[in-house]
């Protein structure tokens, strides 16, 4: 019985070793994959001030822009640069995306462009400024006046090309990244100063955004001088940040104080500069995003039930 079994096994494999495999094609007959971009292709540039910003020296209008490493200086036509959503996930809303760099230089890879990316994931449209530079060597502008007027008409100007970009004028909010976020308090949380040119159609669009984002934020703009007419704020920064942490603190306890909605994510032991978490061994800073995601679907200004039409409560 047993010399039986044995035969029929021996049989069994002999037939299996014979019979052709399924037929599979050779690495070398697979069409060659096409390889991942490392960048995102060339995106779409608005100028803000298409008759020149207010204040900036006509003759240096036209001086090319100095990218160097991983930021951008040299700064006098402020602009746009687009990253639509993606239509199958689109959902309207638009951020405008504010890099620091200490206002002698803008971060455009780290603050600027992968934010953008990583706000498309979340249907998101996202568009990143190149503000004028009140720090940059040699400068003759201003924080206040220059850097923030450019936040400023970037919001307009969104809220004015709303129709043609496919965005929701009533969901635009700014997020700004240390020096950035300077920006964004000053144009968020603070009055408009008079302004210094005849005003164009854009200019006749608010200039306050609709919700706010602040990432490890800069001083300036804080203490604020107008938050009871703040739009929601999240705000998030690194317990070990000597330069940014109080000044989200304040900025958290100000709105709170003035009954504005705001949400205040403090990580320990991070520092300054953890942008997207990505170089991060802290799992808290590799998933803030998530956290950011959270709250914009909360405030309902991924669905469309944020901005004007919600009331307070």
């Amino acid at each position: 019985m047993r010399a039986t079994a044995l035969a029929l096994l021996a049989c069994l494999a002999s037939l299996i070793l014979s019979t052709p495999a399924m037929a599979q094609p050779s690495p070398s007959a697979l069409p060659p994959r096409a390889p991942r971009p490392l960048n995102p292709p060339p995106q779409q540039v608005f100028a803000l001030w298409p008759e020149g910003a207010p204040g900036t020296d006509p003759a240096r209008r036209k001086e090319p822009e100095k990218a160097e490493s991983y930021y951008i200086r040299n700064i006098h036509d402020p602009s746009l640069t687009a990253y639509p959503a993606d239509p199958r996930h689109d959902n309207g809303a638009a951020v405008i995306v504010i890099p620091g760099g200490g206002h002698g230089f803008l971060v455009w890879k780290t603050e600027g462009t992968d934010v953008a990316l990583r706000l498309n994931q979340m249907g998101v449209h996202a568009f990143v400024l190149k503000y004028r530079l009140a720090r940059e060597e040699g400068s003759t502008y201003s924080i206040e006046r220059d850097a923030a007027a450019d936040t400023r008409r970037a919001i307009r100007y969104l809220r004015a090309n709303a129709a043609s970009l496919g965005i929701d004028p009533h969901r635009v909010g700014v997020m700004g990244f240390s020096a950035g976020g300077e920006l964004v308090s000053l144009v968020s949380d603070n009055p408009e100063p008079a302004r210094g040119w005849k005003p164009d159609a854009v200019d006749r669009q608010d200039g306050r955004p609709d919700f706010q984002i602040l990432v490890f934020p800069g001083p300036l703009g804080v203490p604020d001088k107008a938050a009871k007419d703040a739009p929601p704020a999240f705000i998030t920064s690194g317990s070990l940040d000597a330069c940014c942490m109080l000044p989200a603190l304040n900025l958290y306890t100000r709105l709170q104080a003035q009954g504005v909605p705001a949400e205040l994510h403090i990580y320990a032991e991070a520092d300054h500069a953890f942008n997207l978490g990505e170089r991060s061994g802290l799992l808290s800073l590799q998933h803030w995003p998530e956290r950011l995601a959270d709250w914009l679907a909360d405030g309902g200004w991924l669905d469309g039930r944020g901005g004007k039409a919600v009331p307070r409560r």
